[in-house]
């Protein structure tokens, strides 16, 4: 048994790598950018060869950090953004690009299935309403809008599993990632044969699933060349993004809860039982630790949202961001600053890119209201970290509102490296937020979970010992996908203070605004509509 384990992430803008020492201690982290494609509005693609070719850069970062570490690696645990639909071919080609979570096209498959089996039968057979981002309405729509694509189908992978095909050549999938696709009985921590049979899918199109942290496979002499891994080097079954941060962040039984804030928003607890939500607005998935479940709320375009601000509105402060050499978003934070709580008046809705918890409304848009011409910029900016948070509160609204006490919780994802917006954060959740000290929880817990599948001792509950960690820059190409959620790799630490809330009645005017508006304007724009 070698003395480190390996992570690999495979997240939304990036794949990032993460090494681990058997006593628990972060060794170094590198990451390489991934490329996201719109070809049309509310659609989101990404082919899977970049994917490849981003883990191997990733991979030659770590290397390069670490001169030797690949014939320490134990063993390989991956995690990676859920409800990805990967086609694979007979001869393992892709047949299409990657349809990514936040693809929001299968939103009249999604109105069918429910017409079909009712909200209490889909979360009777897999403990969740059907979201236009989840596998299943996504395959449905390519068997209807691309019937050759579908008929050439031999395989259907989510992306980290894709990416253990290339590197193992075996098809596997764990439970808490599966529990994402729609087609799994979460509950029994396997498919639904019923629902299968009822849509006439092969089962055979799916891979076997496992628990997290067992073992499913070994690198091939192929990928070893590829990627400078030792040949042989076990890969467990690994998890999906929010389970194996969860792991990375300590969060392994009920009674803890995090935020995180990346390209998504997620609020997530732990649950000692399968407890699905009869309305479906809270995702009820298996947990990355064998016999446990958690709940989460999402939001589809937190990050994203101040993202698009930079991109749109925050010029000038990329600008003078690229001039000294710092990151933007500090700039926007000093923006942001500028205004009181409450945006004096200006309120963001942060449906991007439709919405799940609490709406279920693939085509909920977003929105700056209340605007006068004594605004500026850093209104807007204010309004933007405000829309999202109240966004997140709804979600952590509902958890409360299964019993959850949270008096405290972990902030994690880019976010997490904002002051202002932990603060932001302990005001409007009205309760402790201790930052995470590592953006890379993800890949982090999946270290954790090869750690645990090859019986290694000391990997503690923390979140890694990082003092000393050998970090590397990813550089994001201009325009291209760099995201809120890329890792903080040239980040020496994270600030983990704890932010205590403090009342701010604007903010409660605010956050009472902000739950008004959606149903307003969703109201007229059917009206409009209708």
């Amino acid at each position: 048994m070698g003395t480190l384990t390996l992570g690999i992430d495979l997240g939304t803008s990036a794949v990032k790598a993460l090494l681990l020492r058997t006593d628990g201690a972060v060794v170094a982290m590198a990451g390489a950018p991934c490329v996201l494609s719109t070809p049309r509005p509310k659609w989101s693609e990404q082919d899977p060869n970049l994917w490849w070719q981003a883990t191997i850069e990733a991979l030659r970062g770590l290397w390069r950090m670490v001169p030797g570490a690949a014939a320490e690696i134990g063993a390989i645990g991956l995690s990676g953004q859920m409800h990805g639909l990967v086609l694979l071919a007979a001869n393992g080609a892709t047949l299409r690009p990657c349809l990514l979570w936040n693809d929001q096209r299968s939103a009249e498959e999604c109105d069918q299935l429910q017409e079909r089996f009712g909200l209490d039968g889909l979360v009777r057979m897999t403990g969740n309403r059907v979201y236009a981002g989840f596998t299943l309405p996504k395959l449905l729509w390519v068997r209807t809008h691309e019937p050759a694509v579908f008929a050439a189908t031999r395989q259907i992978l989510l992306p980290k599993d894709w990416l253990r095909w290339r590197l193992t050549g075996a098809f596997a999938s764990d439970v808490s990632d599966a529990s994402g696709t729609a087609m799994f009985d979460v509950g029994a921590r396997r498919y639904s044969a019923e629902l299968l049979a009822a849509l006439d899918l092969d089962p055979a199109l799916l891979p076997p699933t496992f628990e997290s942290m067992e073992v499913t496979s070994t690198v091939g002499l192929h990928a070893a060349k590829e990627t400078g891994l030792r040949a042989g080097t076990p890969v467990v079954a690994g998890a999906g993004d929010q389970a194996a941060s969860a792991l990375g962040l300590g969060l392994r039984d009920e009674g803890a809860c995090s935020v995180t804030i990346g390209t998504s928003g997620v609020v997530f607890a732990p649950r000692r039982t399968h407890r699905p939500d009869p309305q479906g607005r809270l995702h009820a998935f298996c947990h990355a630790v064998p016999g446990r479940w958690h709940q989460m709320g999402v939001m589809l375009s937190a990050g994203a949202s101040l993202r698009w601000f930079r991109d749109t509105i925050a010029l000038p402060e990329v600008a003078e961001a690229a001039r000294r050499g710092i990151d933007p978003y500090q700039l926007i934070d000093t923006l942001a600053s500028s205004a009181p709580p409450g945006a004096d008046g200006v309120t963001f809705l942060p449906y991007l890119s439709g919405e799940r918890t609490p709406h279920a409304d693939p085509n909920a848009t977003g929105a700056f209201l209340g605007l006068t011409g004594r605004h500026t910029r850093g209104h807007l900016a204010r309004a933007v970290l405000e829309g999202v948070t109240f966004g997140l509160c709804d979600c952590l609204d509902l958890l409360r509102g299964t019993g959850l006490a949270v008096t405290r919780l972990t902030l994690a994802g880019g976010g997490a490296r904002s002051p202002l917006w932990r603060q932001l954060c302990a005001d409007v959740f009205g309760c402790e937020v201790v930052g995470a000290q590592i953006v890379e929880s993800s890949a982090l817990g999946a270290a954790r979970l090869a750690a645990e599948g090859i019986g290694a001792e000391g990997i503690g509950a923390d979140a890694g010992a990082l003092k000393g960690t050998r970090r590397a820059q990813i550089e994001h190409p201009a325009g291209g996908s760099g995201e809120l959620d890329r890792p903080g790799l040239d980040t020496p630490g994270l600030d983990s203070a704890v932010a205590r809330p403090v009342t701010h009645p604007e903010l409660a005017a605010a956050l009472g605004r902000f739950r008004a508006l959606y149903p307003a304007i969703r109201r007229a724009e059917n009206s409009l509509e209708g």
